[in-house]
């Protein structure tokens, strides 16, 4: 399976034998229950649909419960779904864990990055600042945006003030150094979008 559901603990550093040290993000990731597999032949493409952290009953939709009913799998708070050459590979029912990628060496990661409110163009697009001397008041300001007479509007796209982060982000090519099967810890190194305790999702490179 190249994808698996996770949440992402913190940073932390690993110790090599020879003292180097390596910066990774710790993600807690699986055990994912296969809920729903689709084929060509019902849905018009092969899929597999996983879960991940397991909640009470009371706390999805009566149409969630009929569908993790039919499964026989717990209710899930979070549900993905990815697409497989070959479904006849998979069982709705089982679970899908780290060791899926015992053999990967890189990785993608998607998260949803931290949300910075409303912010200017200086901070969210990195515009140069105006001069702090002889009287300018225009420090932060993103300057002129009109367009004159013709077309009297201004352009779609314009970088302009807003609400910044928040969004999806997807870090690419990412090493992944380490596995704890145990307790299901993906060890990959550097940095990944979002902040703590946030759900990502982790795929082959």
């Amino acid at each position: 399976m190249a994808l698996l559901i996770g949440k992402k603990i913190g940073m932390t550093q690993l110790f090599a034998e020879s003292g180097e040290v390596t910066p990774v993000t710790v993600v807690e990731a699986g055990p994912c229950p296969i809920v729903q597999i689709k084929t060509p032949e019902k849905e018009g493409y092969a899929a597999v649909q996983i879960g991940f952290d397991e909640v009470r009953e009371k706390l999805v939709t009566s149409p969630q419960k009929g569908h993790f009913k039919k499964a026989k799998v717990k209710p899930q708070r979070i549900l993905r779904e990815e697409r497989v050459d070959d479904a006849s590979e998979y069982s709705v029912g089982d679970s899908i864990d780290v060791k899926a990628f015992e053999e990967i060496k890189k990785v993608h990661v998607t998260g949803t990055s931290k949300g910075r409110g409303f912010a200017g163009t200086t901070k969210r697009h990195g515009f140069k600042i105006g001069r702090r001397t002889h009287g300018n008041s225009s420090h932060r300001e993103p300057g002129a945006v009109g367009a004159c007479a013709t077309p009297s509007r201004i352009y779609k796209g314009k970088r302009m003030p807003g609400r910044m982060g928040g969004v999806n982000k997807t870090a690419k090519n990412l090493e992944l150094v380490k596995i704890d099967a145990e307790n299901n810890l993906l060890f990959i190194k550097g940095s990944i979008p979002g902040a703590n305790r946030g759900i990502v999702f982790v795929r082959t490179a």
